[in-house]
């Protein structure tokens, strides 16, 4: 027998061992954790959004009672919300196509807020505008970012977020330890709202400008490394808690339904319970 049939053998058999399927690479697990913190701002953000809508828009006093009870708890939990988006971040195949999306979402927001509510009720510059732009920008900048230690930028954007809060009130620092007042005809615009400089005159019933905001998502950014490397602690993969697990892997849906939700509601209740509004 010739001594290359023993070779076409020998190559046939090397083949079907380098032709072995590759083991899929195992998938990350999911942290719970979040899904149940981003579930709970949410919870809290439509309550506040059902006071806000109660309370102005249906003129009931006790909805408006609320709204100022639970208005300085609002940037808290709107802060954990845009914190958890800046460490999804790092979880997402594509931030620039992410945001791109969600940038859509918001103008589609804005136009039925326009047609449906007015000026009055109009969202402009909400959340979820803030964020797509957040996104796109991560997603630009990634790998400048990955440049810098994971603490510094978490940091860096702490310090910066604390420092740019009052942005929407005509200056920066820190009230009654040093602030530096910004230029008045920055707030005489009608285009740099995006960033925080609002003219007395604008309007936006949901108002989440980039600055300071940008800096709470940013640091976020840097604090999910630990995610991407699966070093957050063994208990945040776990889940606590499935009503708020489920509303946080919902966050998006939950927020573009909710408020024709409580408007139905409202106007149901006006209609059929007039007493409601004392």
């Amino acid at each position: 027998m010739p001594v290359y049939f023993f070779r076409e053998e020998e190559e046939v058999a090397d083949s079907a061992v380098k032709e072995k399927p590759k083991e899929k690479p195992k998938e990350r697990p999911r942290i719970h954790f979040l899904d149940e913190l981003r579930g709970f701002a949410v919870f809290c953000m439509v309550f506040y959004h059902a006071f806000y809508t109660i309370g102005y828009f249906f003129n009931w006093g006790w909805g408006l009672w609320l709204l100022n009870f639970f208005m300085p708890a609002e940037p808290f939990f709107a802060a954990l919300f845009i914190f958890i988006s800046g460490i999804a971040s790092n979880l997402s195949h594509s931030n620039i196509e992410r945001g791109s999306k969600l940038f859509f979402i918001s103008f589609i927001i804005t136009v039925v807020t326009y047609f449906a509510l007015g000026d009055a009720g109009i969202i402009r510059f909400g959340i979820l505008h803030m964020l797509s732009i957040c996104m796109m920008l991560y997603g630009i900048l990634t790998k400048v970012c990955r440049l810098i230690p994971m603490w510094v930028g978490f940091a860096v954007n702490a310090v910066l977020f604390v420092l740019t809060m009052n942005v929407t009130m005509g200056y920066i620092g820190l009230l009654n330890v040093w602030q530096m007042n910004l230029p008045a005809d920055w707030y005489r615009t009608d285009f740099l709202y995006p960033l925080g400089f609002a003219d007395s005159s604008f309007l936006s019933s949901d108002y989440f400008p980039l600055l300071p905001w940008l800096f709470m998502f940013f640091a976020g950014c840097f604090f999910g490394r630990l995610a991407a490397q699966k070093k957050f602690p063994k208990y945040t993969y776990k889940n606590h808690i499935p009503f708020f697990s489920f509303i946080g892997r919902h966050a998006l849906l939950i927020y573009i339904v909710h408020q024709p939700v409580i408007f139905g509601i409202c106007t149901l209740v006006s209609r059929f319970i007039p007493g409601m509004a004392h």
